[in-house]
Order: C-alpha cells, then sequence, then structure tokens
C-alpha cells in the first residue's frame, strides 16, 4: 500500500504540473516549478533525514507537526 500511495503521489504531481504548464506554456513557468520541487524536496530531506541523523540521532520525528513543536521547544539550544 505503501507503493501504492508513493506512486499516486507521483500521478498527482506529474498531472499538476502538466496543467500548470499547459495553463501557461513559458519556460520560467517550467523553470520555476522546477526550482519550487527541487527546493521542497531539500527541504524535506533536511527536515527527515538531517535532522534525525546528525542533528538529533536520539529523536524520531512522525510528521511536519512533530517536527515543529520539536524545534519550538529547542530553539536556543545548541547542539
Amino acid at each position: 500500500m505503501m507503493y501504492l500511495k508513493a506512486g499516486l503521489f507521483l500521478v498527482l504531481g506529474a498531472i499538476a504540473s502538466v496543467i500548470l504548464i499547459v495553463r501557461n506554456p513559458e519556460l520560467t513557468t517550467a523553470l520555476l516549478l522546477i526550482i519550487t520541487v527541487w527546493a521542497f524536496s531539500r527541504a524535506y530531506y533536511f527536515a527527515f533525514y538531517v535532522l534525525e541523523r546528525y542533528i538529533d540521532p536520539s529523536y524520531r520525528f512522525s510528521g511536519l507537526g512533530s517536527l515543529l513543536r520539536y524545534v519550538i521547544r529547542n530553539r536556543g539550544r545548541s547542539q
């Protein structure tokens, strides 16, 4: 089921991207879409891989809400 869920996310993203580019077929739109996907992918990687592996290996985040609570709670502490 997890593979199906991942596949559906990919299909949804592909459909949304195609619709966006068809509605506004400009190079700028395509480049901004690529940058947006890349930037959010890197932020996701940082949020769940870098924080768990390098900043606090003992803490396991269960989602973005858990991550936000952790950051707010540990604000100002040096790691």
